[in-house]
């Protein structure tokens, strides 16, 4: 039997059996990375809550606006109406 005929053959399960062993790279981060990364995600955190707590204070303050303007607008109208009745009362027909 010639070895150019089981060349390939060998080779492939040569490759194989290299990856199946744990030939790949294991990547370990160091404690100064994992550190590193802990901050990245403790400003990304304090960024996301910046900006909910931004978003929530508008909704807010143009809900409170609203309700604002409605209740003033109501109380004129309300005003309107009693001093037409007032007047009403007062004139004589």
């Amino acid at each position: 039997m010639s070895v150019r005929k089981f060349a390939p053959a060998l080779f492939l399960a040569a490759a194989l059996a290299g990856t199946a062993l744990g030939a790949t790279p294991q990547y370990e981060q160091s404690p100064k990375q994992d550190m590193k990364d802990a901050g990245h995600a403790t400003k990304n955190a304090a960024k996301d809550t910046g900006r909910a707590t931004k978003k929530t204070a508008k909704k807010t303050g143009h809900a409170v606006k609203h309700t604002t303007k409605k209740a003033a607008h109501k109380t004129a109208d309300k005003t309107q109406e009693g001093a037409q009745k007032v007047k009403d009362k007062t004139d004589p027909n």
